[in-house]
């Protein structure tokens, strides 16, 4: 549940004035989600603590400069985020993402999910390997996807955090579930026909 703009408006000042129990409310309601976040995308968390710590540092050294053109949720998101991206930067070469070069195929095979037992897909196996499929995702993708699917924040919201187009979310979110539903297809088919 977001704060009314007032009780975002009286944190702002309050965070402005150097309050830690306002930073630390801050923290509390958003912490957990930065993190999250941190973790999918870099698939350390050693790595989403320190995104974390980053984070909430940036808020403290710019506090006074914001200007409240989003919510203040989304800023600490949007930090978060580049956070990641410079972490991975070190990792990998920079990439550009053609989002045209990619055209959408259908997967190879198709499950039909609905019909297999809810334990096995309960199961610890099986989020085990969703957690493999979607760190194998491109940084792009697996950061809708979290936002979307698991923090399930709106498209708005995403396309404010990711500095992106409603649109490009869209189309990042789709491409993201394709891969993931092609890259478990062979797992639950296995199970399936167990």
């Amino acid at each position: 549940m977001k704060p009314a703009l007032q009780d975002e408006q009286t944190l702002i000042a309050a965070l402005k004035r150097r309050d830690p129990a306002a930073l630390s409310a801050l923290f509390e309601a958003h912490a957990d989600k930065i993190y999250r976040l941190a973790a999918g995308m870099l698939r350390d968390e050693q790595q989403a603590d320190g995104v974390v710590q980053n984070t909430f540092l940036a808020l403290i050294k710019h506090i006074d400069h914001f200007e409240g053109r989003s919510d203040i949720g989304t800023w600490l998101y949007r930090v978060g985020y580049n956070e990641c991206l410079m972490r991975l930067r070190r990792v990998r070469p920079e990439v550009e993402l053609d989002e045209d070069a990619e055209p959408d195929r259908m997967p190879a095979s198709f499950t039909d999910w609905s019909t297999m037992p809810d334990a096995l897909l309960d199961s610890a196996e099986a989020a085990g390997e969703m957690e493999r499929a979607i760190a194998s995702l491109k940084p792009e993708l697996r950061a809708v996807f979290l936002l979307r699917d698991v923090d399930e924040l709106s498209t708005a919201e995403t396309a404010r955090i990711l500095s992106i187009s409603e649109s490009l979310v869209k189309v990042r979110l789709h491409r993201a579930r394709l891969a993931l539903r092609e890259k478990l297809a062979a797992y639950f088919d296995e199970r399936a026909q167990a």
